[in-house]
This record gives structure tokens, sequence and C-alpha cells, in this order.
């Protein structure tokens, strides 16, 4: 008997499969598989089980004005005990320590990609699944031990550094889905480069993957183009970037050497003695000329002016990233837990929400015959939101609430976007200007 069917027998209990139907996503077998290798599995029988903490880690991503004591007691995720009375909040904590930062990490692993590699095969572009990598920041609390653990920003003389610690994070994603395929994170002083170097195994075979030019790093992209079957990259040439033709292939279209320094050749010797790549010259309204260069070097396979379209899709990894920031964490400055282990649990527990989220949306857009993102992130969230927050205060039997979040995916396909529009212009710019105040002192003693 699997673990979660032995908690389903015990009387009065209600398990997370009743307050979504984000469990029809998530196979049992990897909650199973994840708090097995993890050796997290809960043997006694506790008031909250480390399969209900994962749901409560989920839960607190989802429905971020929500205190977590509050969230366990709208989504049964606490065993009945025998006065009545709801979970503790010292109980829950002690939970979340118990469960760690493991499970959930093995459990976003795994169920990511599963999700992403079949979302970016459905829309594929001339057999190519498309993926998406770069970098962000996300504040911490204010706490000794973040500061410690996750250092931040330096000040420079003009302005002061960061009130908060940071973390550094590097995300690879399905550019048309916006699933998350692989996640990173690590302090702020570590760069988006060194981050990447685990992300970069994650990209699967009879791929594109689309990055800016700061990931123009040769050891990196000549192993993802050795190491698999049909593995691309597209990306932009820095101002710096030495270039040597080898053949006109059309018109702005070149098969090029990249020129590499003596020192990247002596810290990295397997790099190719000639590292081949496509050019790509276009200019586009309002900005200046540009270069791309990539591996896909069959210029009548694979056409300039897609290629072209192709790389502005990068910016579909900035919008996850405001997804992320503005909608599901509400803009609030920092994330809930002040130590360590707990913002690494917390930040797995938000990539896992934000896929569930995505997926479901996929699913919708799937029946509205249009691409995921036509679909609204922030009206799907929203109605996501409201309707945990109203079956958890209805008397209604454990069947009926799935029955009810069936009924998401309709109502999704009623939030449908118009369609992108390519003519836009949107150059960089600061729209506010900084605050001339010094900023106050942060109260954790333990900053560097």
């Amino acid at each position: 008997m699997r673990l979660e069917q032995a908690f389903e027998t015990l009387p009065g209990f209600v398990v997370p499969a009743e307050f979504g139907r984000f469990k029809e996503h998530i196979d049992p077998e990897w909650i199973e598989e994840a708090l097995t290798a993890t050796g997290t599995a809960s043997i006694r029988r506790r008031r909250m089980p480390a399969e209900q903490v994962i749901w409560l880690v989920v839960g607190m991503a989802l429905m971020r004005s929500e205190s977590i004591d509050r969230i366990v007691a709208m989504l049964d995720l606490a065993l009945p005990s025998n006065d009545g009375s709801l979970a503790a909040k010292s109980g829950i904590a002690r939970a979340r320590q118990r469960l760690g930062e493991d499970p959930i990490e093995y459990l976003f692993a795994l169920s990511a990609a599963h999700w992403a590699d079949e979302s970016a095969l459905q829309h594929a572009w001339r057999g190519l699944g498309l993926f998406g990598m770069d970098g962000t920041t996300l504040r911490v609390p204010d706490s000794s031990e973040n500061w410690d653990a996750f250092g931040g920003q330096c000040g420079n003389g003009k302005r002061n550094g960061s009130a908060y610690p940071m973390i550094r994070l590097v995300a690879l994603m399905a550019l048309r889905s916006h699933l998350l395929s692989s996640v990173r994170f690590s302090k702020y002083a570590d760069g988006e480069t060194t981050l990447a170097d685990d992300c970069w195994p994650s990209v699967p075979d009879n791929s594109l993957t689309v990055v800016d030019r700061g990931f123009l790093v040769a050891h990196q992209l000549t192993r993802l183009e050795q190491s698999g079957t049909n593995r691309h990259w597209l990306t932009r040439a820095k101002t710096t970037t030495r270039l040597r033709t080898i053949k006109k292939l059309g018109r702005n279209d070149r098969l090029v050497e990249i020129e590499l320094s003596e020192q990247t050749r002596r810290l990295h010797p397997d790099i190719p003695r000639v590292w081949e790549a496509r050019a790509i010259t276009y200019k586009r309204k309002g900005f200046r000329e540009s270069t791309l260069l990539t591996s896909l070097r069959d210029a009548s396979r694979y056409p300039v002016d897609e290629i072209v379209a192709l790389y502005h899709e990068r910016w579909e990894i900035e919008i996850a990233y405001d997804e992320v920031k503005t909608h599901l964490l509400d803009r609030q400055e920092a994330i809930r837990s002040r130590t360590p282990a707990g913002v690494r649990q917390e930040i797995w527990g938000i990539a896992l929400a934000y896929n569930l989220v995505r997926l479901e949306m996929e699913r919708a857009a799937d029946e509205a015959g249009v691409e995921p993102n036509r679909i609204s992130f922030v009206n799907a969230l929203s109605l996501i939101r409201n309707a945990w927050l109203a079956w958890s205060t209805l008397p209604l039997a454990p069947g009926r609430i799935p029955e009810g979040l069936l009924e998401l995916r309709r109502y999704l396909k009623l939030l449908v976007l118009p369609p992108r529009r390519p003519e836009r212009v949107h150059p960089r710019a600061v729209k506010i200007k900084m605050s001339a105040y010094n900023r106050k002192p942060p109260k954790g003693k333990g900053r560097k």
C-alpha cells in the first residue's frame, strides 16, 4: 500500500486531492518517490505527515496573502485532533523543518522535466522544442542568518547596497508555455553563468535554447552541442565577440568562426579547435543593428526571418519572472521564510506552484485552440485563488470539490487574450527616479 493510500484510510482525514484539481497533475507516486529518495517519509502518525506538508509549501506560494496556519486550516492539511483544535503554529513550523527542502526540490525536478519537455515538443518550431534561459534575483527576509547565507548588493559610493539579502536564480523554461524545466539558485555573489552550468544538462535532445548575450560562454555552448542529439542554441553577439567569415550563406547571413582567447582555450582544453556558428545581422525599428549567433547552420532548413523572430521570444522568460514576482508573490518585498533552509524550501514550492498554474493554463489553451501565452496568467491565478478560498469555507462533501475544480478549465477558456502584436516597440527606459534619501541600514547583524 502506498503512503498516500494509507493516509486515506484514516477516519475523518481529507487528502490534498480534495482541495484542488492540481492532484491530477502530480502523480502520487512522484510524491512517494520524492519522500523515499530523500529519506523524509512519515513513519509515525503525525498531525501533519510529510505528504501534507508538501501541499502546505505549494499552498504558501499560491495563497500569498494568507497566513500559514490559515492555509493549513483552509485546506484541511492537518489530521484531526482528539479535542478538535487546529494545528498549532509551532507544530506547523516543526513540520516544515522535518520535511526540509530536498523532497520539494526532488518533486519539482521530477515533474518539471516531464511537463516542460513534453510541452516544448507540443509547441515545437521545425521539430525543435523551444527553451529559454535567463537569470534574476529575489529578495529574502532581513535576518542575520539570511545575510550570512545569501549576502546582497554592496554599495558603490553613490548608492547604498541592498536593504534585503538576495539570492541569484537561473531558470530554464519552455518558451511557449512558460513551464519551468530547471531552476538553480544560490547566494547573490554567484554569477548567472555559474548557475547555468547545472541547468544546461537539463536541455533535452531535439531542442533550441535561446539566451541573451551574457550566456555566450564557449565551453557551455559547445558542450551543449556535443553532449546530446540535435541540441541547438541561439544568442546575440557581444560587441567584443571576434568573428571571422568562412562562407556567405545569403544576404546578412554567413558561416563564421568565433575566435576564442588563449586564456579560454587554456581553461577549457576540450573546446573544439575551430568553433563554427552561423551569424545573422539584422536591424529592428528603434534599435541598433545586431548580430545573432546560432548553431543552426543549415540555411535552407532554418530561414533567417524565422530565426530573428525566435530570438525575440526570449523575452517570454522575462514575462515569466514578472508573473512570479508581481502576481504570484503580490510584489511583496521578500518571501516569507527567515532561515536559509526555509528560504530554499519556499523557493522550490514557488517554482512548483507556478508550474501547476501554467500547466492548467496550457490545457485550457489546448481546448480553446490558442497558444498558452494567449491565456491571462493574472486572471487564471485569481480564479484559482478565489475558488480555493470559496470552497474552503463551504460545507461540501470531499468528493464535490474536485468536481467543481474541473470547471476551472472551462472558465479559463473565457480568459483568452488578444493576439500578440510583434510590431510594437518598447525600448528599455527608467520609469521613475531612484530616491535621493539614504537607505535605512538592515537590522541583520550578520551582513558582510
